[in-house]
């Protein structure tokens, strides 16, 4: 289990104070617009519950350092494959300490409490997620036209205790 004494998991929807933070975060890992995120953040803290969800992990000096979202899909041509994982980004000096596997897991229980049964997730890693409770499901189209590899996991289930 990783140790994360110390850092704070946040549901975005119970803390729009940072709304703006988190979008300008995103942003700069994936280079999508801050726009693109906060509109979605907003979906997400007046709907409250259901997609899109946005998730932090903040340090104690209250930088994000890990964050995670659930959209219905993540730039892909398999809309029947949703709602999506996406944005899962570690900052580098945080890597390798159980950050995205602790991610992973509140994400799964916290759809499971929402009613959703199975989230999906697009990648080009080929081990990461299997070691975290996840299967490859199949090849799909991304937006720009390359293939992905989709994975599955049910948010029900146990997932894999943290290393």
């Amino acid at each position: 289990m990783a140790d994360l004494t110390g850092f704070e998991f946040k549901r975005l929807r119970e803390n729009a104070g940072l709304r703006d933070r988190a979008a300008g975060w995103f942003a700069g890992k994936w280079g999508i617009p801050p726009a693109e995120y906060e509109e979605s953040i907003d979906q997400c803290i007046l709907n409250g519950t259901g997609v899109p969800q946005w998730y932090v992990i903040l340090d104690g000096e209250e930088r994000i350092v890990a964050g995670a979202g659930v959209i219905e899909n993540d730039f892909h041509d398999r809309k029947d494959l949703h709602p999506n994982l996406c944005a899962l980004f570690v900052e580098e000096n945080w890597r390798g300490q159980g950050m995205a596997r602790y991610i992973l897991r509140r994400v799964r229980e916290d759809m499971a409490g929402m009613g959703i049964e199975k989230l999906y997730l697009v990648t080009d890693h080929t081990d990461f997620y299997e070691k975290c409770g996840w299967s490859f499901l199949t090849m799909v189209r991304g937006d720009d036209g390359l293939m992905e590899r989709m994975y599955e996991a049910d948010t029900r289930c146990d997932a894999p205790p943290e290393e």
